[in-house]
């Protein structure tokens, strides 16, 4: 070629690697074990049928970079890749169109297959895994299996949105703006019997490990906030009817009271007002007209406060509109109120709750006994309190907390002031939440608030009205999925609905092959229609199977020990190959910064317990990186029409190294950056230079570059070592412009060629081709970093007027650099006479003259 190809060099190349297995890890009764090893992956990717974009580019450009950088350097590179398959967009297109998802994913994966390999990704395709494929799955199921048999995985009632008309469950993605996404009816929310992994187990490790992880500092944040261990108390607060006779209900602990249990008549009540069913599948609580026919029983509400100093403040308490209690404190005259609100309340995500600035709620009827003063406080229920935190249920504290005080001032509770705010605080918020003494608060006036939260918790454990607790915000893992396309769920159930494990010698479970996607009417799955396929028998007995599936995030919480033996089909993973090549030594992902990751932590840990692995953490080193967006800066859509298509960049003439190293160069790589089309045609260009340099310039006879191309050397792979890619690739373009000042060599353009290659690597074999050279990462002359000479800047009355170049051990000698700015043109002719002021700092190459 006469001048630079990348279409033509690209598809030689790529068809080398294919052909010799270029990126294939060595196997493990080959490997040396005197050479250090290197284990890194992406967050695998759900294969759309759109294919990879410019952010998938990214993310996994990051990953080969360091997977040919680490292999230069000959390690023992593990570097492979796969698809997590299962999820909604395929059922919903099937649901549409009747294609089959397993078909759509065949489609989908060989699209991606073919698109990473027109990138020139350095992928070991012979590890190639699929979340769908039957042969990954089994081992899903028996992860499934091993955490059942220890109680880890448990089955509960928990709420799922429902569409009335179409009369099927729904996603959270398929909820828009509270209605089905499908008909547009309003949704409303369904209890349904799913299943649960029990993470909460593993709270405290999972939280107490975060800080040791060298993971990105807002990663660690999300997850500390995720979690959210919270240190306080627990306090019974006794309910009294509604006319304040002291009367109260039936004594249960909220954990104990079922929501089939607190709708039903307590006590003696045992009539029903007219008004005694609801919209939405919701019972109102059997409650007579007649607060005395339930005065012989006793209720509390449970409250957890992690600030149990401020009791002697609290004056109303709020509970969760789903929190389980609620009927059966509503009476006659609230009821229609409360349901109404519940209803409305259900329709909304945690989410929505959270974000709504507007305090609603709606009183109960009922109150309750402060425990500390004795005083009478109203009940009342607000969407701000969520059932999933606590006991779903809190002591408002108006003086002390914001969003206590907006529900106060917006109903005209009372706010009653226990915390002292200290003379010097410069706290001006409307309600006080500091430390400080209390006031207002009986025997604790005058006590420190740090001092008095564990007495007052102390004296509550005294009257056997409260002890501490830690609760923690993260709730167990609700794994269940009314879905088809998806991990079968390895468990039937017996005549009595009792719940069996599928024998392991039985799995996996094949997911059947259905023509009608649809869920059925009571809110299961498509699986509920494959009548053949429900029927298994276990031990003799016929069952009924599961027909739930898992949650996609099951499949990806153990795809990282799948990748080190694949074709395993004894074992999840090889325990040999899980010892060498585990855990992961790098980890790259631009979303799923929460749930996945904990995911994975929860599953290593457990697994770790049960002897499966021998690490506690699943990845050493995580790298998290920002978005592509459009050129004005907003986030790509195919709506918005400002998608750019990788392919159409590569065959558009710039070929895959260019948009390779623009990935790389258009900033750092864990911010966002926007796409600059001037930009990558310039990145288009210093890879012309590169070529011409190799194939076109003349060799210099005489190596001028000698200091030039060590600090090359150094400044990239320091650079690398550090994650830096875009001042990497900079330190490149440095490096070629000295190339093309002072002439170029055989050794210069060997050495350009290596460090290149992690970000081109195309053009660089081709270039090492020529010299007939290795790929092996250049190291620097620590003794050639030392300049001949070093450049100084002159400033007269601080503007720059010359350079001037001298001998490093010039740098010391003051009057020299004197006499040298003095004599240049520029300088000597704006100083009239002597100057008034020379002044060198030390070291820093800079001479300023004060005229």
């Amino acid at each position: 070629m006469d001048r630079y190809n990348p279409a033509e060099i690209e598809k030689k190349w790529q068809k080398i690697w294919e052909e010799t297995e270029a990126f294939k890890a060595p196997a493990l009764n080959k490997i040396d074990k005197n050479q250090a090893k290197m284990y890194l992956a992406e967050m695998f990717p759900y294969p759309s049928g759109a294919g990879l974009h410019v952010g998938h580019v990214r993310n996994f450009t990051i990953v080969d970079v360091l997977t040919r950088f680490y292999t230069q350097q000959e390690m023992n590179v593990l570097r492979p890749f796969g698809y997590d398959t299962f999820g909604l967009p395929a059922e919903n297109y099937a649901i549409k169109t009747g294609t089959a998802p397993q078909e759509v994913t065949k489609e989908n994966i060989a699209n991606f297959r073919r698109q990473a390999k027109k990138l020139g990704f350095a992928i070991d395709w012979s590890r190639e895994i699929n979340t769908s494929n039957p042969e990954y799955y089994k081992w899903t199921q028996w992860c499934f299996l091993q955490l059942y048999k220890k109680g880890l995985a448990y089955r509960k009632e928990s709420y799922q949105w429902w569409c009335p008309v179409d009369q099927t469950v729904l996603a959270n993605e398929q909820v828009e703006n509270g209605h089905c996404w499908r008909c547009g009816a309003e949704v409303e929310k369904k209890k349904m019997k799913q299943w649960f992994f029990k993470i909460t187990a593993y709270a405290d490790e999972l939280l107490d490990e975060i800080d040791a992880l060298d993971w990105p500092d807002k990663i660690k944040t999300m997850q500390k906030n995720w979690i959210g261990r919270s240190e306080g108390a627990e306090i019974d607060f006794d309910v009294v009817s509604n006319n304040g006779n002291g009367q109260t209900f039936v004594s249960e602990t909220v954990s104990q009271i079922s929501y089939e249990k607190s709708v039903r008549p307590l006590g003696r009540a045992s009539e029903a007002t007219a008004s005694d069913t609801r919209d939405g599948g919701l019972a109102r609580a059997g409650l007579s007209g007649k607060t005395s026919a339930i005065s012989d029983n006793k209720l509390q509400i449970k409250v957890f406060t992690t600030r149990p100093d401020t009791i002697f403040g609290a004056t109303f308490l709020v509970l969760a509109p789903e929190h389980p209690l609620v009927h059966s404190l509503i009476i006659p005259q609230t009821a229609e109120k409360v349901n109404q609100y519940q209803t409305e309340s259900l329709k909304k995500s945690e989410i929505e709750r959270q974000e709504n600035k507007e305090k609603t709620g709606v009183f109960t009827g009922s109150y309750a006994i402060n425990p500390a003063t004795g005083e009478k406080i109203p009940i009342w229920i607000s969407d701000y309190v969520l059932m999933g935190y606590g006991e779903g249920a809190i002591m408002a504290v108006p003086a002390h907390d914001e969003r206590d005080f907006e529900f106060a001032e917006k109903f005209d509770l009372p706010i009653k002031q226990v915390i002292e705010k200290p003379e010097n605080s410069d706290d001006d918020s409307r309600c006080y939440h500091g430390e400080g003494e209390l006031v207002n608060s009986g025997q604790f006036d005058g006590t420190r608030t740090e001092d008095a939260r564990e007495q007052i918790v102390a004296w509550l454990e005294q009257q056997g009205v409260g002890k501490s607790k830690v609760t923690y915000r993260m709730r167990d893992w609700l794994i269940s999925r009314q879905r088809y396309w998806g991990c079968p769920i390895p468990i039937a159930y017996d005549k009595n609905g009792e719940p069996h494990a599928i024998p392991e010698d039985k799995l996996p479970v094949i997911l059947p092959e259905v023509t009608d996607y649809q869920p059925d009417k009571t809110g299961r799955s498509a699986l509920a229609k494959a009548t053949d396929w429900l029927k298994v028998e276990i031990d003799g007995e016929e069952m009924t199977r599961e027909t739930d599936t898992l949650d996609g995030y099951a499949c990806s919480s153990w795809y990282l020990w799948r990748y080190v033996s694949p074709h395993d089909d004894k074992a999840a993973w090889d325990k040999d190959a899980i010892k060498y090549w585990a855990p992961t030594d790098i980890y790259v992902g631009a979303d799923h910064a929460v749930a996945h990751l904990l995911y994975i932590r929860f599953w290593c840990k457990f697994f770790a317990d049960e002897g499966f692995l021998p690490f506690r953490e699943p990845v050493k080193k995580l790298l998290y990186n920002g978005y592509i967006n459009a050129p004005d800066g907003k986030k790509m859509s195919k709506s918005k029409g400002n998608v750019i298509d990788p392919l159409d960049v590569i065959d558009s003439g710039y070929g895959a190294d260019t948009l390779r190293t623009y990935e790389m160069f258009i900033g750092p790589y864990n911010e966002d950056a926007s796409w600059d089309t001037k930009a990558i045609g310039g990145v288009y260009r210093f890879l012309n230079r590169c070529w011409n340099l190799a194939f076109d310039k003349e060799i210099s006879k005489e190596d001028l570059n000698i200091t030039t191309r060590n600090k090359t050397i150094k400044k990239v792979t320091e650079d690398l070592h550090r994650v830096s890619f875009n001042t990497a690739v900079a330190a490149l373009m440095e490096y070629v412009n000295e190339l093309y000042k002072n002439g170029t060599t055989a050794e210069d353009n060997i050495t350009l060629a290596k460090l290149l290659k992690p970000f081109a690597p195309h053009l660089a074999s081709e270039i090492l081709e020529k010299y007939d050279s290795n790929d092996i990462w250049p190291v620097w002359d620590e003794s050639a970093l030392v300049e001949d000479t070093v450049e100084v800047v002159v400033q007269v009355n601080g503007k720059l007027r010359a350079k001037i170049t001298v001998f490093p051990d010039d740098l010391l000698d003051e009057e020299k650099l004197t006499e040298l700015a003095l004599k240049e043109d520029n300088v000597a002719r704006r100083i009239d006479g002597t100057p008034k002021k020379v002044i060198i700092p030390k070291n820093a190459k800079l001479i300023n003259i004060v005229a």
